[in-house]
């Protein structure tokens, strides 16, 4: 339409007006404006609880692990540096032996002296079984036995064996073996005896007790899983805990330890699964410095995890009943602002329903002179900001007083609601506002309208009206009309107030009634208000 730009604005004047009420009256925060920052706050709580338990279980995860590795070394040191003690002594006497029995030579033995020194050592060294020298052909010459069993020859053992096929002069430690003068299992300690020409003489024997080791293990404390080992370098058991049956005759060669580990550093600690029973257990090993001996201590996983994982069960069951106990109180934390929020809500949307009440007119729909005057103090300002034009245009229905006293009052009312209805139906914009001024008097607010513009849309109202052709026979034409007289506006100044703009246009529509009625008139071509600066076509 000429001489009615479209307006930005978002909405109806009454739309903005309520949206800034609500606003105005709104709680400090939304539903989801407080219940999210609650339930993110729990979360979080919630969150941090976990975390550090997760940390502190952690922790106690690798401390769990550091002291089980310290006394699995301490078992391992403890092992090592027994057994090499206890060979150690039976290395020196033997050694002592052996020169004394190549100096005196074999055949010019004195038997008794020997046999009653052999006597004295192996009860002074708790280790021994006994020691025992064999001739060149593994006859027993002397031991430390009260007795020889009659016809036992050594020569097919291992250990004779090797000193008669090697001249290697070194103390040699065996596979263990039953002793034949007293039953018992031991570990062979030999060393090759020679003749004054070097050719073999013999050997010198000194058998270390297996019991000897296992009671030595048996004191140590370790769980019902742990164990401990003493093994020949190729991996052959010499001694184990827990001992059993038939165990000196199996080897760890293919365990992880000395197949991975051993060949590359002579100590060290591990984790590995047993292949004697499968049990898995951190290792501790070392090799002996002097021996070709490993020493080896494990503790088993479950007795190094199991008090962790217990704890870690119990910390578990009271997180969880801390965490049901944040998530109640959260629960009925949100549930408490919600009611309150919804009570909060329902009180705004009454209060802003009695506000929007105040300002319409109950008749009508329209809006109602409170509101007329509200707005277009905010339309005068914002035109005078954005230099806008600005119109308003006042409606009053020809011979209503006629109507009303030949058809009643329920009629005019609905006369006055049929134009109510028509008024809507012309307005185009949603900034355009349509209020009921009074009686039968009908304002539209035209925000951003020149005064052509304003003429137009007279002009439509007037006809829209004439189409209800609601029957007047007290009218000249025998149907309603109106009469309107537009006020227009450019607010440059402070001159330019809302009751002026009123006056003006309430002014022309008296004019048009004066002019014949069913007609229009404003400020364009008549000079009857010089009050007001004529407005420029904005259109």
């Amino acid at each position: 339409m000429p001489g009615r730009t479209p307006t930005e604005l978002p909405q109806e004047p009454f739309q903005a007006l309520s949206q800034n009420l609500q606003d105005a009256n709104a709680p400090p925060g939304s539903t989801t404006a407080i219940i999210r920052p609650t339930v993110w706050f729990i979360a979080l709580v919630i969150c941090m609880f976990v975390g550090i338990e997760g940390w502190r279980a952690w922790r106690d995860y690798q401390q769990a692990f550091a002291s089980a590795n310290d006394s699995v070394n301490n078992l391992a040191r403890a092992t090592a540096q027994h057994a090499e003690d206890a060979i150690r002594q039976v290395d020196a006497i033997t050694d002592a032996l052996g020169e004394r029995l190549e100096g005196d030579g074999l055949e010019h033995l004195d038997v008794m002296r020997i046999h009653g020194l052999l006597v004295q050592q192996a009860r002074i060294m708790p280790q021994l079984n006994g020691l025992f020298v064999y001739g060149s052909a593994g006859q027993w010459i002397v031991t430390d036995k009260s007795a020889t069993p009659p016809g036992v020859n050594n020569a097919d053992r291992d250990y004779f064996i090797y000193h008669r096929t090697h001249s290697d002069r070194r103390v040699r430690i065996g596979e263990v073996i039953t002793s034949r003068a007293t039953g018992e299992l031991v570990i062979p300690v030999s060393r090759r005896l020679n003749n004054p020409d070097g050719s073999f003489a013999g050997v010198l024997l000194g058998t270390i007790k297996v019991s000897y080791f296992v009671d030595y293990y048996g004191d140590l404390k370790i769980d019902d899983k742990g164990t401990l080992v003493l093994a020949l370098r190729n991996g052959r058991i010499l001694v184990r805990r827990p001992f059993v049956s038939g165990v000196t005759e199996k080897s760890l060669a293919e365990g992880d330890v000395f197949k991975r580990y051993l060949p590359t550093s002579d100590t060290g600690t591990v984790e590995a699964k047993a292949i004697i029973d499968g049990t898995e257990r951190l290792y501790s090993y070392r090799a002996l410095t002097s021996y070709p001996l490993v020493a080896e201590a494990g503790l088993s996983r479950d007795s190094i995890i199991g008090p962790w994982r217990q704890d870690m069960f119990k910390t578990s069951m009271y997180s969880l009943v801390l965490i049901a106990g944040l998530l109640g109180f959260g629960l009925v934390l949100i549930k408490q602002l919600r009611k309150r929020i919804s009570a909060e809500d329902d009180l705004r949307r009454a209060h802003l329903a009695m506000q929007e009440m105040a300002l319409t007119d109950s008749l009508t729909g329209l809006g109602n002179r409170r509101k007329l005057d509200m707005v277009l103090s905010q339309e005068i300002c914002r035109a005078r900001r954005e230099g806008a034009a600005l119109a308003l245009i006042m409606l009053d229905v020809d011979y209503f007083k006629r109507f009303n006293d030949a058809y009643g009052h329920a009629a005019g009312d609905d006369c006055l609601r049929s134009i109510a209805v028509a008024i809507r139906q012309t307005l185009k914009r949603p900034a355009d506002l349509a209020v009921r001024y009074g009686g039968e008097e009908f304002c539209v607010l035209l925000p951003n309208t020149s005064s052509e513009g304003a003429n137009l849309l007279a002009e439509e109202l007037l006809g829209a009206i004439r189409q209800l052709n609601i029957q007047h026979g007290d009218h000249p034409l025998g149907f309603v009309t109106v009469s309107a007289g537009i006020g227009t506006c450019l607010p440059t100044s402070d001159d330019v107030t809302a009751g002026g703009l009123i006056k003006a246009a309430d002014a022309f529509m008296y004019l048009a009634k004066n002019s014949g009625r069913n007609r229009w008139h404003s400020a364009i071509g008549n000079s009857a208000l010089e009050v007001f600066v004529r407005p420029r076509n904005r259109g």
